[in-house]
């Protein structure tokens, strides 16, 4: 039976096991591919390209190792074409529904997987070259927006000499707050959802002390927990979420501040009095930016700076615990994070773009991209 969704997220709130997920979800990020093997969806069928090639993105190999068919359909009229509760059957290449053949397209398989990786990591060096500019633009843009005076909006909780606890739906979220557990039993902190998190807090027999976020991916039930609820709004003070938390009769505060979602939960519990701020499944690195469909991370970059050593990053901690010593990707997004101050100096230098371009040919030439 399908069921046809534009946005990954809020189709996989409607589905049930065993469906079959018809999406348009160009580079299907590792997060989305993760919640529909959780289902378990019985395939996917996906009206974009899985995976452009732009990047070495790895969330359909979540799937294709999983045994779950993912077959690319490149027709956006297909999301028109086919209904929720339509009988569809994949045959080979093909969707066919009612006998009929409505669809054709090209099965994802781990060796095509591997040679667009292949592809995608050589047109890397570029990319990255593009993305750090375009973060750097926006570090000397939006600076005073964040090392100024941040303006709060009024809370009950109390972050003030507590930790805090910031959870977010980034790549390993749920494993990383499981192996937080004991730290959560022990140290108590105020537990923070960043919007869809709160339902993945609630799973695991965690409630929200605060559910922050535009509300765009977050379950009604989850709202309506207890939480006390913070609406990110842009900077200029308008909140989209707005309307649907009041809807349900509720009152939210609301936190205008640019960035993430991510970026305004860590900046709160910071600014609110919070000795420690611990993250779990937040993005930190331009591969998870990509994978959101962002150029740069000017926000993350000058929050993180912001917060600095009360800042504890989770992520990657599961990993951490099963393999015994430190992974080399957690090396990478230490090394990435350390890159902070530098960029940040680099940004509020004249010669700041000759200088980032130098960087970039010079890590081309060694990388060989």
């Amino acid at each position: 039976m399908a069921r046809v969704g534009r946005r990954t997220k809020e189709l996989v709130r409607r589905m049930k096991p065993r469906e079959i997920a018809v999406i348009a979800h160009p580079d299907l990020d590792p997060v989305a591919a993760a919640s529909l093997a959780a289902l378990p969806v019985a395939a996917v069928i996906n009206t974009c390209r899985s995976v452009t090639g732009r990047y070495p993105n790895r969330g359909p190999e979540l799937l294709v190792k999983q045994g779950i068919p993912v077959l690319d359909c490149p027709d956006p009229a297909l999301l028109e074409r086919l209904r929720d509760g339509d009988v569809i059957e994949l045959v080979d290449d093909e969707v066919v529904c009612g006998n009929e053949v409505v669809a054709a397209g090209a099965l994802v398989t781990a060796e095509s997987l591997a040679r667009t990786v292949t592809v995608s990591g050589r047109r890397l060096g570029p990319l990255m070259e593009r993305f750090v500019l375009n973060t750097v633009d926006h570090v000397v843009k939006e600076r005073n927006l964040f090392l100024g005076d941040i303006a709060l909006p009024p809370l009950t909780t109390d972050f003030r000499r507590r930790h805090a606890l910031v959870v977010a739906r980034g790549a390993g979220y749920r494993e990383d707050l499981r192996a937080v557990r004991s730290y959560l039993n022990d140290a108590r902190p105020v537990v923070v959802a960043v919007d869809g998190a709160a339902d993945a807090l609630l799973a695991e027999g965690i409630r929200p002390q605060v559910i922050l976020g535009d509300m765009d991916s977050v379950s009604d039930r989850a709202l309506t927990c207890g939480a006390e609820l913070v609406v990110h709004a842009y900077a200029d003070g308008r909140a989209p979420g707005l309307g649907r938390v009041r809807r349900l009769g509720l009152e939210p505060a609301v936190f205008a501040v640019p960035g993430t979602s991510e970026d305004a939960a860590l900046l709160l519990a910071h600014e609110a009095g919070a000795d420690l701020v611990v993250a779990v499944g937040t993005h930190s690195n331009p591969i998870d930016f990509l994978e959101k469909g962002r150029s740069g991370m000017a926000s993350t970059f000058l929050v993180r700076l912001r917060v600095g050593p009360n800042l504890v990053d989770a992520r990657g901690l599961s990993r951490l615990c099963r393999a015994g010593r430190l992974p080399a990707g957690y090396l990478v997004a230490v090394v990435l994070a350390g890159l902070v101050p530098a960029l940040v100096v680099v940004a509020l230098s004249p010669s700041a773009r000759s200088a980032i371009h130098v960087m970039g040919s010079h890590l081309r030439s060694i990388l060989g991209f």
